[in-house]
């Protein structure tokens, strides 16, 4: 992530670029006292985070805010402050946090648990397919959604990547989808899925070997794997919903049963 840190007072830009850094040790920060020379060097840089004091001479913490949101509406505003009489005006602007100072970790850490806008996970490019799992359940090709004919088409498919790779025979993708026998719908609902992949050139994802298939987690980008990889980006993306249009969907999170 980028992120923008902002005061006019040096000693207080330094303590704010010192806590963040213990925070988020792996990410980009471009810190300025100067507002208005922080707005003119970055017109095209996207943040991600903007940490800004509010009361600055020549441009205010708010008129700043407001500046970057027209750069990148989805830009993540926290107000960092000696004052608590701009909490309307922050609330106005659709800000992500108000912090009043001094800052710690743990007031910066609140804030980051519950941004307005989450980070989406960036695709390595030698994946075929992205694949999100938090929220609703969606595959994409390049940023785009995959269609399939058929909602259960897409339900299987999201099975077996909750599967994480372990093959699934017939009777259990049936007692799944139907809780019944329904093997000659359940090979129309195989061959969309391979016709839908084919036609995206992403057809070594699904793999069929007689009587059972799975998916090959190599060969996609997916937010619940990179979560469990200990992804920060995905981890910041959880927010406690998992492949939510299915009744049978739930996610593991490893942490929350650790020691």
């Amino acid at each position: 992530m980028k992120i923008l840190l902002v005061d006019d007072e040096e000693l207080q830009l330094v303590r704010l670029e010192n806590v963040c850094k213990k925070v988020l040790p792996n990410e980009e920060f471009f810190k300025y006292t100067n507002p208005k020379k922080a707005y003119e060097e970055n017109i095209e840089n996207k943040f991600d985070i903007a940490f800004l004091d509010i009361e600055m001479p020549v441009l205010t913490g708010i008129q700043l805010a407001k500046k970057l949101k027209k750069i990148n509406p989805l830009i993540n505003i926290i107000f960092v402050t000696a004052y608590n009489n701009y909490a309307l005006d922050a609330y106005n602007i659709h800000a992500s946090g108000y912090v009043m100072k001094p800052v710690t970790e743990n007031k910066i850490k609140d804030q980051l648990e519950s941004l307005r806008y989450t980070e989406e996970l960036k695709p390595s490019t030698d994946k075929l397919l992205q694949v999100k799992c938090f929220g609703n359940f969606e595959v994409f090709k390049d940023g785009v959604p995959l269609k399939f004919k058929r909602q259960k088409s897409k339900e299987l498919f999201a099975y077996l990547v909750d599967r994480e790779g372990a093959s699934t025979n017939m009777n259990e993708l049936n007692a799944i989808l139907w809780e019944e026998d329904k093997n000659s719908y359940l090979r129309n609902l195989i061959a969309d899925i391979q016709d839908t992949l084919k036609e995206v050139d992403a057809q070594d994802v699904f793999v069929k070997r007689h009587n059972e298939c799975f998916i090959d987690i190599t060969k996609i980008d997916c937010d619940a794997y990179e979560y469990k990889n200990n992804n920060p980006d995905a981890i910041r993306s959880y927010r406690g919903e998992y492949m939510i249009q299915y009744s049978w969907a739930l996610f593991n999170d490893e942490d929350e049963y650790a020691d």
